[in-house]
């Protein structure tokens, strides 16, 4: 079928793809991915004839190879970046091949990488746009709900103001009506008054009239030498009243009548069911794979110091003992007791600010998120939440469960909680915005895990470790939840408590029964003790390791003691 001229396509009618030959406006089907030019099929059947351009690669349009953004070489800045380096892997030009910085490196087509990369993005958009479609109408329709319940509330909301404005209507009716009938005995008070002086003078009038008429009396009165006539009657002008209006505005008007305001609480997000399938893993490139490459050289170049050495030390006054500690950014440090005061303080030794929770008895840990917040569990079997304006919200409520320890990934973020109830315990992942994602209880044969997972990190490869104390037990699962191992001490006694994990993958664990602290490699093999109590170690209750791989490491006292032992 004949494809429309442009003059033919109605205004309304949806894009489609046209052939990308001079002259030819047919349909586009196809793609030359060494032309990059789209074709219909008559012209793709011209393009593989022609002797030029048989052996192009030519594709369906959907299986076309996406075409390299042209960007050009920061060193040769006439050449364009067509190559990729794969020792270094960074995109270079043909000129970068022959200096000394790449010379005998590997090298491989740009285009055909960025391809690649295109290609897995596309899936995953794929994957996501097959999970968030039918999430999305449960959205909707729960937003639509939402819209109900919102105009149900704002009528309600209508309904209540009216009702006032009219009742204070009424009110105003009501003194109104009252102050008139007030202007109304004052006014027949003064009317009653200017018609008794009227009275006055006529009386007065009828008085002279009748003197005048009685003229035996006047005739009496002159030979008497007594006449005598009643003198003029007094009138006075009464003060009327005056109105002085009231002294009111708009805002006094509307303080009476009620405000709306709105809640300064944050919104609930609403809950979404987590994608089950793993994010795609694109191809490192740039300043990623530096990244990358320093790690490397970091594992590369550290390994166990013949001897432990201590940096400082510091006494923390404000607290009972040493039950938790956790660092923040820029060395700053977060300690808390087992009567849920937490405070933070710097290298120096000086405490930054002091925050008291519900108080009591009990398991407060705590954490620092890749944001900066502080997370900590507290009574009630609540996790709150402390913004770095120092703002505390609730953040998780875990139900019967009572929480018991909490981690923070450095990997993604997601957060991990040890909890426990009725002698059984399990560890829960929620995602950074507080939604669980996964919940860890038992092995494959159905046995119990946990106990009471008192202390939990996560090592560098996903493992998340438990410092169980109900078991005395070290307890290794992968990130599917799989048992990897557990770990029961050397010999007799084995209390576990604080647990972290180095850039080596060491686990790192104290020992309160026999005051050590146990160093593991990645897969649970026992290496060495870094301390002992002959070294002074008063009851180690809690271990973590900073960006320059220094032990902290927090005591039954009010002691904190940063050590090398990596070198």
């Amino acid at each position: 079928m004949m494809a429309l001229s442009k003059s033919q396509i109605p205004p309304d009618a949806q894009h489609y793809l046209v052939c990308g030959t001079e002259g030819c406006e047919r349909n586009c089907q196809f793609y030359c991915n060494d032309c990059h030019q789209q074709m219909c099929e008559q012209c793709r059947d011209e393009h593989q004839k022609n002797k030029k351009t048989k052996i192009h690669e030519v594709v369906p349009y959907k299986q076309r190879k996406r075409q390299l953004p042209v960007e050009k070489c920061q060193i040769h800045p006439t050449k364009e970046m067509v190559l990729l380096c794969k020792e270094c892997q960074i995109p270079i030009c043909y000129k970068c091949t022959a200096t000394e910085e790449h010379r005998g490196h590997a090298f491989t087509d740009l285009e055909i990488d960025f391809d690649e990369n295109i290609s897995l993005c596309h899936e995953e958009i794929a994957k996501i746009r097959n999970y968030f479609e039918p999430t999305s109408q449960v959205l909707k329709k729960e937003i639509a709900g939402d819209v109900k319940e919102i105009k149900k509330i704002m009528d309600g909301i209508r309904t209540s103001m009216k009702a006032e404005a009219e009742s204070m209507k009424k009110l105003v009716d009501t003194v109104t009506s009252e102050n008139i009938k007030q202007v109304d005995k004052i006014e027949q008070s003064l009317l009653e008054t200017f018609n008794g002086q009227t009275q006055k003078i006529d009386d007065y009038i009828t008085y002279l009239d009748e003197s005048s008429t009685n003229i035996e009396q006047i005739t009496y009165a002159l030979k008497s030498e007594s006449f005598i006539i009643r003198p003029l009657p007094e009138t006075s002008k009464p003060v009327p009243p005056i109105f002085t209006a009231g002294n009111f505005s708009k805002e006094d008007i509307a303080k009476l009548l009620g405000r709306i305001t709105i809640q300064n609480t944050k919104p609930e997000n609403r809950k979404i069911k987590p994608m089950e399938t793993a994010s795609t893993q694109l191809k490192p490139t740039g300043k990623q794979s530096k990244q990358g490459r320093e790690k490397s050289d970091v594992k590369r170049t550290l390994s166990l110091s013949s001897s432990v050495t201590k940096v400082r030390e510091y006494t923390v006054l404000v607290v009972d003992n040493v039950f938790h500690i956790s660092l923040g950014k820029s060395g700053r440090l977060w300690v808390s007791d087992s009567n849920g005061n937490f405070v933070q303080i710097d290298l120096q030794g000086n405490q930054l600010q002091k925050i008291q929770t519900s108080g009591g008895s009990g398991s407060y840990r705590h954490t620092v998120t890749q944001d900066g917040d502080l997370i900590y569990t507290d009574r009630n079997n609540v996790i709150n939440r402390i913004t770095q304006n120092n703002t505390i919200t609730e953040f998780i409520k875990t139900g019967d469960w009572k929480p018991v320890s909490i981690h923070s990934s450095h990997i993604n973020g997601d957060i991990l909680v040890g909890m426990e109830t009725d002698e059984e315990g399990k560890v829960t992942r929620y995602n950074k915005t507080g939604i669980e994602i996964q919940n860890i209880q038992r092995d494959n044969k159905g046995h119990k895990l946990y106990k009471y997972p008192q202390y939990i990190t996560e090592n560098i490869n996903g493992d998340v470790c438990v410092s169980d104390y109900g078991n005395d037990t070290v307890v290794v699962v992968d990130k599917s939840e799989q048992h990897r191992f557990s770990y029961t001490g050397q010999g007799s006694g084995f209390h576990p408590c604080g647990i972290c994990t180095d850039v080596l993958g060491h686990i790192l664990v104290c020992d309160s029964y026999s005051n050590t602290v146990h160093l593991l490699d990645q897969n649970g093999r026992f290496l060495t003790l870094l301390f002992t109590e002959q070294q002074g170690i008063d009851y180690p209750r809690s271990v973590c390791v900073d960006d320059d791989n220094n032990l902290w490491m927090g005591q039954l006292t009010n002691k904190v003691i940063v050590y090398k032992y990596l070198q």
